[in-house]
């Protein structure tokens, strides 16, 4: 571990940026410009498809497959990212497991606010069931936004009657619009990323309106976990949303649920973006590759035909 590497990093964040909130279309492209320069494996096979009713991009590692499949979804707090900005992350879980993926472009708020991402996630695992796929060869992952949506889906397909995925791993989720962990307050100032009044912002925009005390949005404080897969939640120290993590992780146990709480000192939000650059998000990478491999089933035809 680097304490160069992490401050560095942080420095990195920490650069000025305009006062005031900022529009959508200045978020979206901030955002885009520093997810360009991620560092994404090579030899990874990408191409545009169609999962439900939205885009999506599949990411295939280039040799050494295994049966198994991620449906990841991005960050950006439910305003921003794509699956291209989220594609460090997919690709080093692909070439880590061997396992494929989709990356849903889910739509975005303010355009299609609240429950829009969850319908269209919803309507993405659909196809893959109705593909054919077993849903024990199917997990779920995202970042920030897109790791509370693996959490706020498997509500949202259990209360469908559908079957949950074989597991869960989520990279710094938001689990709780109402704001209201410790965290929000104790790490102001030392979260190189948000504040309350950022997440402020870009979070009315995807309520538009709507009551955040309800489960499908604050799923940390809210949510019945029964039944849940389970679940790995990485989180790091330096985040205001570091007590989504560590509530839901709180909420699981508590629902008989397998559940690791994966924290990492002295990183930021979605630390694991930096893979190749911060010696943590390779180590945290690793974990959650190996968290995937031991509970993605792989089905009997598979295991027999590689005999």
């Amino acid at each position: 571990m680097s304490k160069e590497q992490r401050t560095r990093v942080g420095a990195m964040l920490r650069q000025p940026r305009p006062d005031g909130p900022q529009s959508v279309e200045a978020l979206r492209a901030g955002f885009r410009a520093m997810m360009a320069g991620m560092i994404i494996p090579d030899g990874l096979l990408l191409t545009g498809t169609t999962l439900g009713d939205r885009p999506a991009l599949h990411v295939e590692p280039g040799t050494g497959k295994r049966t198994g499949t991620i449906l990841y979804f991005h960050g950006g707090g439910w305003v921003f990212g794509s699956p291209e900005t989220a594609l460090s992350l997919t690709g080093n879980l692909v070439a880590r497991t061997g396992f494929t993926a989709y990356s849903l472009d889910y739509r975005l708020a303010p355009e299609h606010p609240f429950p829009a991402a969850i319908e269209d996630v919803l309507s993405a695992y659909r196809a893959l069931l109705d593909s054919g796929e077993d849903p024990s060869t199917i997990a779920f992952a995202g970042d920030s936004a897109g790791g509370g949506l693996s959490i706020t889906t498997c509500l949202a397909l259990r209360d469908a009657g559908l079957p949950m995925p074989a597991a869960i791993v989520a990279f710094s989720p938001g689990l709780d619009a109402t704001r209201t962990g410790e965290s929000m307050d104790t790490k102001e100032g030392i979260d190189p990323i948000f504040t309350r009044e950022s997440l402020g912002h870009t979070g009315d925009m995807y309520l538009a309106g709507a009551d955040p005390h309800q489960p499908l949005l604050s799923p940390a404080v809210l949510a019945d976990l029964t039944g849940f897969p389970p679940m790995l939640l990485q989180a790091g120290t330096n985040e205001v949303l570091l007590d989504d993590s560590t509530r839901m992780a709180a909420r699981a146990r508590a629902a008989g649920v397998d559940v690791i709480l994966d924290i990492t000192a002295d990183v930021p939000h979605v630390f694991q973006s930096f893979a190749g650059v911060l010696d943590e998000a390779d180590q945290a990478l690793d974990r959650a590759a190996l968290f995937l491999t031991q509970r993605v089933r792989i089905p009997e035809t598979a295991t027999e035909s590689a005999r």
